[in-house]
C-alpha cells in the first residue's frame, strides 16, 4: 500500500511558519472574451469543470488545456480533438433538453418548494411523490407558469424531512428525481445553546491499558469517554478517523488514507468486550488470553507501537470468538445488522475475501484491476470460503457495537455530545469502495490534492480517487447518504476534513502533476442538505475544517447552513496573515460559529511547538526547503508573537514570555485560557496538551521517514501514560479547570 500522502487536510493547506514575503495582491482578473468563446472552455464550463481559479496569493490562474481535456476524459467526456468537443457540448445540450427534471432536488423542510418541468404548460403531466418511508406524499400541485410557458410542481410545507422519490410524466416522456428536503439551517442543540461547551482531541489508538493489545482500542475509547465526562466535565471527544483499512498486514497507519469510509476499523475492536467471550468454553479462552498476553507488554512501551503485530495477535483471537458462535438473540441482532448494512456490507466484505485469499491489491497483484465484483471467479471464492466472508461481515457488527457503546458511555456519564468522528477526505484508491463500485468514482486516470500555493510550490497528489459529480446527482448522493448516517449512528458531531471538497475538489490528471490540475464543481447544496438532516436526526453538530486558503463565500454558506467552522490559535493572525510574526488576533475576534482550539495534530503538542519541536524534527527527516536558521527565525518570531499576545491579553506576565522553556505549562495553560475567552460555541484541549507530551503525531510530507500515527501517548518526561490515569494526572486536572473557566 502507499504511504501517508493523504495525510488530513489541515496538512494540506494550513500555514506553517515559514519565512514570508509580503507580496502586493494583484487585482482580480477574470478570463478574456476570446477564451470563454473558446469551445473547450464552453465544454469544460457545462461539465462543471471550472477553467481558471484565483491561487492563495490572489493570483488569477488558467487551466491548461491538457489538464481540462483529462479531467473531462474522467468524467467520461470526450474533448480530445475539435470535433469530439462540439459533439461532447450538442451531447450535453441534448441530454439538458430531453431531461424532465433534475435528478437531484433539494429542497427546504418545513418550507414550500416550486421545481419547474422542462416541458411546455399545456402538457399532460402527472406526478407523485413517494416518500422515505414508502408511504405517498400528496400535497402536489401542478401549476402552469404563464411567466415562462413551462410547468411548476409545487410541494407543501408539510413534506416531511428526509429523502423522497418524485416520479413525473409528461406525455411520453418520464422523469424520476430525489427530493433532498433539509433543513435550511442545521440548528445549535440546546447543551450547546445555552453555554459554551469543550472538549478533548483524542488519537484514540495512542492511549492503551492493560486490556489493549499494544494499541488503543474501541475498549479504551468507552473509557475515556467515560471519564472526561465523569472527572474532567467534558462534553464531548475529537477522535481520529475510524474508517475500515485492510483486513490484513501491511496495515496503513494513516487514519486519513482508508479503505472504505462506510464501514469501521475492526483492528479497534476489544476481544474481551465481546459478549461471546465470556461465555467461550475454558480451552477457547485461555487460546484468545495467550493471544493478548504475546502482546500485551507493548503498552507500557514508549516506542512507536506496532500496529501489524497486534493484529496478527487480535486477529486470530477474534476469529476463535467468532467460531465459537452466538445465541439465537444474538444471531438474530447479527442478522439486523446485515439487513440494515444493506448490499455494501457484502460488497466490503468481498473485497476483504480477495485481499486476503489473492493477496494485496498493489504492486505485481493485479486482481483489483482484473477482476470486478460480479466476475465468476470473486463469486466461486466467496462461495468456497463463506465462513471467511460472514467473519468479515461480523466484524463490522461487533466494531459497530462497541462503538455505538463508547457513544452511549459518553452521553450517559454526561457529555453534551459524546463523541464527534472525523470524516476523511476519501479513500484509498485501490480500496473496498473503489473496487466495489467504481461507478462511483473518478478511477485511473485522476486523483485529488491540492494546486501549488505559497508553502508547496509544487501542489500535492493525495492519491485519492475522487467521488464522480455525475454520478452523485444521478443517483440522489445516496452513497454519500449512507456514510454520513452510518457515522451519526455513533457520534453526536462529525468533523469534516477539507469542507471545502464539498464545493470543489482539485483533480489532478496522472501523468501531469499536481501542479497541472483542474477544480471540478460539486453540489454543495445536496451534500449541506444530507448533513442537515443527519445531524439533525441525533440533535448534532457539524464543524468544517476551514483552515487555509478558503473563499470567502465557501465560510459564508456554511455558515448560513449552521456548519461551525474551526479556529487554531497558532493560525489565528490578524487579517488571516500568512507571515510568521505578525501579531495574533485578541481572543473576542475569534468566531461564534467555530470550534476553536490550541492546535491541530498536524503540529507537535503544544509543548513541542514552543521548544520548536518542529524545527529539529523538520530538519533530521531533512524536509526544509530553505536554510535550517531561516526556518528557526521564523518560528521564533512565531512564538514571539504569540507571547505578545498572552502577554497584552494578560494571560502571563512578561518575565514568563521571556523565559517560555522554563514556563512550559503555564504557558500550555494560558493559551487554553484564552481560548475560554473566544465567542467560540466549541472549545477543544488536545490531550497530548494535557498530559505534557511533545513528541509529533504526524508529520505531514513523511510516510516511513517517521512514525505517523502511531506515537503512544506519554508524559513531559516520556513515561506512557495509561487509559486509567489519564485524567487522575494532575497536570491534566490542572488543564481540565482551565477549559471549565476556573
Amino acid at each position: 500500500m502507499t504511504g501517508t500522502c493523504s495525510n488530513e487536510a489541515a496538512s494540506h493547506n494550513t500555514p506553517q511558519p515559514q519565512e514570508a514575503h509580503a507580496q502586493a495582491q494583484p487585482q482580480p482578473q477574470t478570463e478574456s472574451p476570446a477564451r470563454l468563446a473558446r469551445p473547450l472552455i464552453k465544454l469544460a464550463k457545462a461539465a462543471g469543470v471550472a477553467t481558471s481559479f484565483i491561487d492563495q496569493l490572489g493570483t488569477y490562474t488558467e487551466i491548461s488545456d491538457a489538464a481540462l481535456v483529462a479531467v473531462l476524459k474522467a468524467l467520461d467526456i470526450d474533448a480530445s480533438t475539435d470535433e469530439a468537443i462540439e459533439q461532447s457540448i450538442a451531447n450535453i445540450e441534448a441530454e439538458n433538453s430531453k431531461r424532465l427534471l433534475n435528478p437531484t432536488i433539494v429542497t427546504n423542510y418545513g418550507k414550500p418548494a416550486t421545481i419547474t418541468l422542462n416541458c411546455s404548460a399545456d402538457t399532460d403531466v402527472t406526478a407523485s411523490v413517494t416518500l422515505e418511508d414508502g408511504g405517498t406524499y400528496e400535497s402536489i400541485a401542478l401549476i402552469p407558469d404563464l411567466n415562462s410557458g413551462q410547468m411548476d410542481l409545487t410541494l407543501d410545507t408539510d413534506l416531511p424531512m428526509g429523502y423522497h422519490t418524485l416520479t413525473v410524466t409528461a406525455d411520453d416522456r418520464h422523469g424520476t428525481a430525489t427530493i433532498i428536503n433539509a433543513p435550511a439551517r442545521i440548528a445549535v442543540p440546546h447543551a450547546v445553546a445555552e453555554h459554551q461547551r469543550w472538549g478533548w482531541m483524542v488519537q484514540m489508538y495512542s492511549v492503551r491499558s492493560p486490556e489493549s493489545w499494544g494499541i488503543g482500542d474501541y475498549g479504551d475509547l468507552k473509557r475515556l469517554a467515560q471519564d472526561a465526562a465523569e472527572k474532567s466535565g467534558a462534553d464531548f471527544m475529537l477522535i481520529n478517523p475510524i474508517h475500515a483499512g485492510a483486513p490484513i498486514p501491511p496495515l496503513e497507519p494513516s487514519p486519513y488514507l482508508p479503505e472504505s469510509r462506510r464501514f469501521l476499523n475492526v483492528t479497534y475492536i476489544r476481544p474481551q468486550d465481546i459478549p461471546e467471550y465470556a461465555t467461550l468454553p475454558a480451552e477457547i479462552r485461555a487460546q484468545v488470553d495467550a493471544l493478548h498476553e504475546s502482546v500485551a507488554f507493548r503498552n507500557d512501551e514508549v516506542t512507536p507501537m506496532d500496529i501489524n503485530t497486534a493484529w496478527e495477535a487480535k486477529r486470530p483471537a477474534l476469529r476463535l470468538i467468532f467460531d465459537a458462535g452466538r445465541s439465537a438473540e444474538r444471531e438474530q441482532q447479527f442478522a439486523h445488522f446485515k439487513a440494515e448494512a444493506g448490499p455494501d456490507l457484502d460488497s466490503f466484505a468481498t473485497w476483504c475475501l480477495c485481499f486476503e485469499i489473492w493477496g494485496a491489491p498493489w504492486g505485481e497483484n493485479r486482481w483489483f484491476f482484473e477482476k470486478n465484483i460480479d466476475d465468476s471467479a470473486v463469486q466461486t471464492l466467496v462461495a468456497e470460503h463463506q465462513d471467511l466472508f460472514e467473519f468479515n461481515r461480523w466484524l463490522q457488527w461487533i466494531a459497530s457495537e462497541q462503538v455505538n457503546e463508547a457513544q452511549h458511555s459518553a452521553l450517559n456519564h454526561g457529555m453534551a455530545l459524546g463523541l464527534m468522528q472525523d470524516m476523511a477526505v476519501g479513500v484509498h484508491g485501490l480500496g473496498a469502495d473503489a473496487w466495489a463500485n467504481p461507478e462511483r468514482f473518478a478511477t485511473g486516470s485522476v486523483t485529488v490534492g491540492c494546486p501549488p500555493d505559497f508553502y508547496n510550490q509544487q501542489g500535492q497528489d493525495w492519491g485519492q480517487p475522487p467521488f464522480n459529480p455525475r454520478h452523485l446527482e444521478a443517483t440522489g448522493y445516496k452513497v454519500y447518504r449512507e456514510m454520513v448516517h452510518s457515522m451519526y449512528e455513533h457520534a453526536g458531531a462529525v468533523r469534516i476534513d477539507h469542507v471545502l471538497g464539498l464545493f470543489r475538489l482539485w483533480w489532478i490528471p496522472q501523468g501531469l502533476g499536481a501542479k497541472n490540475g483542474a477544480y471540478v464543481m460539486y453540489n454543495h447544496e445536496a451534500m449541506l442538505g444530507v448533513l442537515a438532516i443527519e445531524a439533525t436526526r441525533v440533535g448534532g453538530m457539524v464543524i468544517g475544517e476551514d483552515l487555509g486558503t478558503v473563499p470567502a463565500y465557501v465560510r459564508q454558506v456554511l455558515a448560513d447552513h449552521g456548519v461551525l467552522g474551526t479556529d487554531v490559535e497558532w493560525f489565528a493572525r490578524v487579517d488571516d496573515s500568512p507571515n510568521a510574526g505578525d501579531p495574533y488576533k485578541e481572543p473576542s475576534e475569534y468566531r461564534k460559529q467555530a470550534l476553536a482550539s490550541v492546535t491541530t495534530h498536524d503540529l507537535p503538542p503544544t509543548a513541542g511547538y514552543l521548544n520548536f519541536e518542529h524545527v529539529h524534527l523538520r530538519e533530521k527527516l531533512h524536509l526544509l526547503s530553505e536554510p535550517v536558521e531561516s526556518f528557526a527565525a521564523s518560528a521564533l518570531a512565531e512564538r514571539t508573537a504569540m507571547m505578545n499576545r498572552l502577554v497584552a491579553s494578560g494571560y502571563i506576565p512578561q518575565s514568563v514570555a521571556d523565559d517560555v522553556p522554563n514556563h512550559i505549562q503555564e504557558i500550555v495553560e494560558a493559551m487554553h485560557a484564552m481560548l475560554t475567552d473566544t465567542p467560540s460555541l466549541l472549545l477543544q484541549a488536545a490531550l497530548v496538551d494535557g498530559v505534557g507530551e511533545h513528541r509529533t503525531q504526524n508529520q505531514p510530507g513523511t510516510s516511513s521517514e517517521y512514525s505517523n500515527w502511531r506515537v503512544p501517548l506519554a508524559d513531559e518526561h516520556e513515561h506512557v501514560v495509561h487509559t486509567g490515569e489519564v485524567f487522575d494526572l494532575p497536570r491534566v486536572q490542572s488543564l481540565s479547570a482551565v477549559m471549565r473557566g476556573r
